[in-house]
């Protein structure tokens, strides 16, 4: 049977596995009837990536001939986006049309080599514009225009302007797993508007179900600039778009329909650290969201009295804070005796093979309250790891994880590709 992708964002929804075995527990006391609830209190950031850029030299401008680079990771159907002024001008700025650069082809591969067809002057709209030079004087009269529109050969006072490709050659670099490196470099002056580029900032939205969260980072055609843009055009000044990027610019992850277990005994019956996967379904969780082979066989260990999965209503997965909505929880009653142990497993939906776990063995089912301490964040050790969030072959955003055979360990924070916000800032477990 062919495996179809699993989008999780879209409506089409993994089922809801909610089995529970009682095992040989006729001639246990039964305590109290208890519940537990698993939320999804990450709030979270549009923006996977983004970053600012300057000439490193004794100018921070990049002069005709010169270049600057700068490195990003990106997954199947994200773009990149960047801004940077055209020095000799009132208000005018580089950026690619919205969302950005295109950077996979429809079939996944890399797009490499020369993009500069996909860049295009714009005109801020907020300084009347004169001969484009070095005469030209900054910032200039104010303009009752406002929005940002495309220059295409001539501006809004006839002045005329070489097409932006011939004025900045772009080129994207493919380094392998996800990354990328994007390369400006001025060509200006070869032309009739020969002008230095100003320190830019850059830009790549998070992709969830298809749809990029912020496919507009930057400007908007049409619109008024915001943000800080206006700096950038007018003045060159990257500093507050770049710090209010910065602020968009974080976590965000679904997580997968969560897998809860009460069970007796002195080990955690889901994983271990330190052993390599097991082959009895944490893998497909970890990396897929799918809970329901490592259900299946939880409920023939001994020891293990009820096994649950579970899924928000509609999305399935547990969506995080966005803007005010709320992020997505569930709950499940449960029936605990004396000397049960409880421990939960969801996977961090935007990685390879990330999840969170309950830490060694559980916490004590007769404890109430918020146990989220009790949480930690795991790598299965059996798919490549890659930007979280921004990854080629990350299943969930439509890819084929790389395998790999490294044993369980949890994930350090900082980890070699950002920071994370503290667990408990990300899921949050209560015992009721």
């Amino acid at each position: 049977m062919k495996r179809k992708h699993s989008i999780w964002l879209s409506l089409a929804a993994m089922p809801l596995l909610i089995a529970a075995c009682d095992k040989d527990n006729d001639n246990m006391q039964q305590i109290s009837a208890a519940s537990i609830t698993i939320e999804n209190v990450l709030d979270s950031r549009p923006l996977v990536e983004s970053g600012t850029f300057k000439n490193n030299g004794a100018s921070p401008l990049i002069m005709p001939g010169e270049s600057v680079s700068f490195q990003f990771s990106a997954a199947k159907g994200q773009a990149l986006t960047f801004a940077t002024m055209y020095g000799w001008s009132n208000d005018l700025f580089f950026a690619p049309t919205n969302p950005g650069i295109k950077l996979y082809q429809d079939n996944g591969t890399p797009i490499e080599g020369d993009v500069s067809s996909q860049i295009r002057l714009w005109d801020n709209g907020t300084r009347v514009n004169q001969m484009p030079g070095a005469s030209v004087s900054h910032p200039g009269t104010a303009s009752a225009a406002q929005n940002v529109t495309e220059v295409n050969g001539t501006d809004a006072q006839g002045n005329s302007y070489a097409s932006a490709s011939s004025l900045m050659k772009v080129n994207l670099h493919y380094e392998g797993n996800s990354t990328f490196i994007l390369t400006i470099t001025n060509t200006s002056g070869a032309t009739s508007n020969s002008t230095p580029f100003s320190p830019g900032v850059w830009a790549i939205s998070y992709i969830a179900g298809g749809t990029l969260l912020n496919p507009n980072p930057l400007y908007e055609a049409g619109k008024p600039a915001a943000n800080g843009l206006t700096n950038i055009a007018e003045m060159g000044d990257n500093s507050i778009l770049g710090t209010y990027l910065t602020g968009q610019t974080g976590t965000f992850t679904p997580l997968s329909p969560v897998l809860v277990v009460v069970y007796t005994g002195s080990e955690n019956p889901i994983y271990k650290t330190g052993q390599k996967d097991q082959g009895k379904g944490l893998k497909e969780l970890a990396q897929k969201g799918d809970a329901s082979n490592l259900a299946t066989y939880l409920k023939t260990v001994p020891g293990v009295r009820d096994v649950y999965v579970l899924a928000a209503q509609n999305t399935t997965v547990l969506l995080p804070k966005i803007s005010s909505q709320m992020g997505g929880s569930v709950s499940q009653s449960l029936n605990v005796t004396q000397g049960d142990r409880i421990a939960i497993a969801t996977m961090y939906g935007f990685s390879n093979d990330w999840f969170f776990a309950s830490k060694d063995n559980g916490t004590d089912a007769m404890q109430k309250g918020d146990i989220s301490s009790s949480i930690g964040l795991f790598d299965n050790g059996t798919a490549i790891n890659q930007f979280p969030g921004a990854g080629i072959t990350q299943f969930n955003l439509s890819g084929t994880p790389l395998e790999e055979s490294k044993t369980i360990e949890a994930v350090p924070n900082p980890n070699m590709f950002t920071t994370l916000p503290a667990i408990p800032q990300i899921i949050k477990v209560t015992l009721h």
